[in-house]
């Protein structure tokens, strides 16, 4: 089955890379996920747009991942305030998606949350917890996020 990736795949390809997999893997894994689509004529002129988003997206290099990692650690205090039940325990949990949003709030740069790493799946309590942002193979950013009582 001849697929166009849509987004990165571990030990396959890049975004916008055309890749001839098995049918099951791709029928039953990639299609469903979205990480793929079928390579047809129309999909090729699709490609062209999927590697823009992911470039305005990607870290350009090393320089500018430095950068971003210093206006990160930089930050004065990255807080997310949640509703939790009397004993400190959340409703719910605190996701990458919300941490980005948070970092962003806090002035600092748009950060793609599939590059935050949260000390657990997913952070349930309040209190100080330690976020790793990682922005470039070589570099990673650290930061204490906050999670409040509302």
């Amino acid at each position: 089955m001849k697929l166009i990736l849509t987004a990165d795949v571990d030990n396959l390809g890049a975004p916008g890379d055309t890749v001839e997999v098995k049918d099951g893997y791709g029928r039953n894994y990639l299609l469903p996920r979205g990480l793929a689509i079928v390579a047809t004529r129309g999909a090729e002129k699709q490609v062209q747009g999927i590697r823009r988003a992911q470039e305005a997206r990607r870290v350009r290099n090393l320089d500018h991942a430095n950068e971003l990692k210093q206006a990160i650690e930089g930050l004065e205090a990255v807080s997310l305030t949640v509703k939790t039940a009397g004993t400190g325990k959340l409703f719910g949990s605190v996701t990458q998606s919300d941490v980005a949003v948070a970092i962003k709030t806090a002035g600092g740069p748009v950060v793609d949350k599939r590059s935050i790493e949260l000390p657990k799946a997913h952070i349930k309590t309040t209190g100080k917890h330690v976020v790793v942002v990682h922005l470039h193979p070589d570099v990673v950013a650290k930061f204490d996020l906050t999670v409040t009582a509302a």
